[in-house]
């Protein structure tokens, strides 16, 4: 973060500076600037609502990411919670402690990511709030979408005999974060993946739209544990094959020099890729599936997760899923 001109914007001309900035949607009969804001609801149509913290020295490091990228992300991590329901995004509210340091050049910064993220998705900043922190700078923000009466994809839905699939890659954001602690410096590959995630909005809604997924979130504390989540909620257990993770040339080129980091595709978290189960055994084949997606396992009725070589031998992954009370 650089040195700017401190924060000398009174609260509520901050709060016009930034509803000048946000606009509006169709679906909005009223944004910022009330006690509430007014969203228009379709009787053919369900309420997604999901909500994130962000802690500075927790979630994020100012030290190698900026306060634009930062915004970015604080929008995507939300609405891939969306994209996991098979949602459409509609609005997101932000509430933002601002500690004394933060000047209002890095305000700006972050306001410029976060509403440039958001508008990629055709989703609003509708309302939030922002007040002094005496620490950390503090994200909070609250995203609401909507599905189709009945459509939205939860985790329970699973079946023994459900193929497992996951879009994307798995690992280049845990491998980046692990570089980046260490003073290394990222391949640029490895690096926007955990500076700047996709939601997989579209992914989502076609899985949905076309029922084909039956179980599905997103992964954010790691593979293993959130097809955990999955398992628990859907009482059954899974069997992933290891030979067919998804794994980016720049990981691959760093993991033959250490098979050990194998963990960080199955533990590491912030994919933000969606994982999910489908009685259909061959969307991998499917080219208007968009990115595409991998087939990695299969649900069984045996409780718990194995991981297993393709000569059968199981694997223990020596890592946990993220808990932040672990």
């Amino acid at each position: 973060m650089k040195n700017g001109k401190p924060i000398t914007l009174g609260e509520f001309e901050l709060i016009r500076q930034i509803q000048q900035q946000a606009g509006t949607a169709e679906h909005l009969l009223l944004g910022i600037g009330d006690d509430c804001a007014i969203q228009r609801q379709a009787t053919d149509q369900e309420l997604l609502i999901s909500t994130d913290l962000l802690i500075e020295g927790v979630h994020f490091d100012l030290r190698w990411t900026s306060l634009e990228d930062l915004g970015r992300k604080a929008v995507a991590v939300n609405l891939s919670d969306i994209a996991a329901m098979g949602g459409t995004p509609l609005s997101l509210f932000l509430g933002v402690g601002c500690p004394q340091r933060l000047s209002s050049d890095d305000l700006q910064q972050f306001s410029r990511g976060f509403l440039s993220e958001a508008a990629k998705y055709s989703a609003v900043l509708a309302g939030g709030d922002t007040c002094r922190s005496p620490g950390p700078l503090l994200i909070s923000v609250t995203v609401q979408g909507c599905c189709a009466r009945g459509r939205a994809i939860r985790r329970s839905g699973a079946a023994v005999g459900d193929a497992i699939y996951v879009s994307g890659t798995l690992g280049d954001s845990a491998l980046a974060l692990q570089q980046l602690q260490r003073g290394e410096v990222p391949l640029r590959e490895l690096a926007s993946r955990h500076h700047t995630p996709q939601a997989r909005i579209a992914l989502g809604a076609q899985l949905a739209k076309q029922r084909l997924a039956s179980a599905m979130l997103d992964v954010s504390d790691g593979l293993l544990g959130d097809l955990g989540h999955i398992a628990d909620q859907s009482s059954v257990g899974a069997v992933i094959e290891l030979n067919r993770l998804p794994l980016s040339t720049a990981f691959r080129a760093v993991l033959a020099q250490n098979p050990q980091l194998i963990d960080l595709a199955l533990t590491g978290g912030e994919d933000y890729e969606l994982l999910f189960t489908s009685k259909a055994q061959d969307l991998e084949q499917q080219a208007d599936l968009s990115p595409g997606v991998t087939r990695i396992g299969s649900i069984t009725a045996a409780a718990g997760i194995q991981c297993r070589w393709p000569d059968q031998s199981l694997y223990q992954c020596e890592r946990g899923g993220f808990d932040h009370f672990a």
